[in-house]
């Protein structure tokens, strides 16, 4: 029995990864969650500090989103909920080599979890297949990091909401959309060369 999904609507990547069995493919996935969530901590090294706010630029956020488009909204959500477990309980692996949960910028990793859960599971419905398509996900995407980042950050800085959004959006907006741009280009192109 062959647990590998055709290239065809409700599949993503990772389901064209073949399994022979169901032991296999179970396998695969924990292999596919674990390696998604070391993905994220090693883009969240790529970190470029921003002036005045303690929110760094990183490639986490990127890396995040890819995880849960690449492998769906199960195994995205467990990925990225292992990455934020695994720091919390001490694995110096957030941006700039932080761990634990009192950082004003945690609430982001919160919201990579809802968002890599939400990329999942339009990429499901073939949301990662075109440009187009792909540049929509990665949007709602990043409102839904923002969405919990932003307001993390207002409680735990104790700043205004204004201040949040000048400090924790405004700032980033432009690197959102360059990474936005390489998904919308490497995405679609992994699904071209599948066929």
């Amino acid at each position: 029995m062959s647990t590998a999904a055709p290239a065809a609507s409700g599949s993503v990547l990772a389901d064209l990864l073949p399994a022979s069995t169901a032991a296999r493919a179970r396998v695969r996935d924990v292999a596919l969650v674990v390696g998604g969530a070391v993905l994220t901590g090693l883009a969240a090294q790529l970190s470029i500090p921003v002036h005045g706010s303690p929110v760094p630029v990183t490639g986490q956020t990127f890396a995040a989103l890819l995880v849960g488009t690449s492998l769906g909204a199960r195994r995205g959500f467990a990925s990225l909920t292992l990455y934020a477990a695994a720091g919390v309980a001490g694995l110096p692996w957030f941006s700039e080599g932080a761990s634990g949960w009192s950082m004003p910028s945690f609430g982001y990793i919160l919201g990579m979890i809802v968002a890599a859960t939400a990329v999942g599971a339009l990429a499901r419905r073939g949301a990662d297949r075109t440009v187009a398509r792909t540049a929509l996900t990665m949007l709602v995407g990043s409102a839904l990091i923002y969405a919990v980042g932003v307001p993390y950050l207002a409680v735990s800085a104790h700043l205004s909401a204004s201040q949040a959004v000048s400090l924790g959006l405004r700032p980033y907006l432009l690197g959102d959309a360059l990474k936005a741009a390489l998904a919308m280009t490497a995405l679609p192109t992994a699904w071209r060369l599948t066929r």
